[in-house]
């Protein structure tokens, strides 16, 4: 407590320090909860940030503040209520900085927001609320009028992910590439149609937006009434393409089992949030999307189980050296899933364009 309340008097926090305590149940940052003892002042959350994953913190933070900003200023402009609830505020340093660095740890401080929820429920409601937040996001974020940076380079970059396989392919540190050729095989054969987003945007015929790139539906703050508040967890806010959003909720959201289930007969692509979704981003998004962008929607939602396949296999072959496994045939459990999600998908590709000729 000595340590964090010595960090905390580092920032611009205009309030009384009763109490720090863990809070929440993030795998990526430390995060804390200050609590002040002035009522008619805001509790605030700490967190430490974890400069193994974004290694640039000074560009994070600036990414984050001038979406966080643009946001609030737009707010304003729209006249709407109760904005202090409803987008992010980063606490400055005493040197007006937007990060702290103790010369081990990064810190910052963002003002807590009361009575609000997360939920980690996947159902047609609020798969709905998270297609309108999230479209919401990026259809606010269409006219930023600064270059933000990659905070995680190549992040969503299919063409490098194929060749981050190719290359565990071509060393084969454990000798597991003949037990998984029949994958390789079905993944190099639709490597064409699925690398196609960096293909369209090279000839000028799909721009980079300012994406969230984690759209998990508990990266959204509700208010009591069920109302969606503000969408959480910038770190990952950087130029994509807008597929990264609407396809990287579909993957973890429409899957009908989890990534890892070993049932790979239940896995299945649900089309019920599907259009769910589908029909909250187009609500919101519609108005700054082209044409090419909603055309390929259906590539978006097969591109990333695609994507998490290949990162998957490629780390199995690798020797499990990136994500954490529980057993050894873990991360080709994971590969399998995932390809079977691709195949779900696949199969209701002419339903899905369909659908969203619909929402039109």
């Amino acid at each position: 407590m000595e340590n964090l309340s010595n960090i905390i008097s580092k920032f611009k926090v205009e309030a009384t320090v009763d109490s720090v305590k863990g809070f929440g149940g993030g795998l990526i940052n430390d995060t804390y909860k200050i609590t002040t003892k002035e009522v008619d002042k805001p509790d605030y959350i700490l967190q430490r940030i974890n400069h193994d994953i974004f290694k640039n913190v000074e560009m994070l933070q600036n990414n984050i503040v001038e979406v966080t900003n643009h946001i609030k200023n737009k707010l304003i402009e729209n006249k709407t209520e109760d904005i202090d609830r409803k987008v992010l505020q980063f606490i400055p340093t005493l040197d007006n900085k937007y990060y702290f660095f103790d010369g081990k740890n990064y810190w910052r401080i963002m003002k807590f927001i009361p009575n609000a929820d997360t939920f980690e429920t996947v159902n047609s409601k609020y798969a709905k609320f998270a297609g309108e937040a999230f479209g919401e996001f990026q259809a606010m974020l269409a006219d930023i009028p600064v270059k933000l940076e990659e905070t995680i380079p190549n992040f969503h970059n299919m063409e490098y992910r194929l060749e981050e396989l190719r290359n565990a392919i071509k060393n084969d540190p454990k000798g597991r590439v003949a037990e998984v050729q029949l994958y390789i095989d079905e993944i190099l054969s639709r490597k064409d149609e699925m690398c196609k987003g960096e293909k369209l945007h090279r000839e000028g015929k799909l721009p980079k937006r300012i994406c969230h790139c984690d759209t998990k539906v508990n990266n959204m703050m509700f208010d009591k009434d069920g109302s969606v508040l503000c969408v959480i967890d910038l770190d990952t806010v950087m130029p994509n393409f807008i597929f990264s959003d609407f396809g990287d909720f579909l993957r973890t959201g429409a899957n009908a089992v989890k990534e890892d289930d070993k049932n790979f007969d239940k896995v299945e692509f649900r089309m019920d949030i599907f259009k769910a979704f589908t029909e909250g981003y187009l609500s919101s998004a519609k108005s700054f999307l082209t044409p090419i962008e909603i055309e390929n929607l259906p590539y978006a939602a097969a591109l990333f189980p695609y994507m998490q396949c290949v990162r998957f296999l490629t780390d199995y072959i690798n020797g499990d050296i990136y994500y954490k496994i529980e057993y050894p045939e873990h991360n080709l459990v994971r590969t399998k899933n995932q390809f079977m999600l691709l195949k779900s998908v696949e199969e209701n590709k002419s339903e899905m364009i369909k659908f969203i000729a619909s929402c039109l």
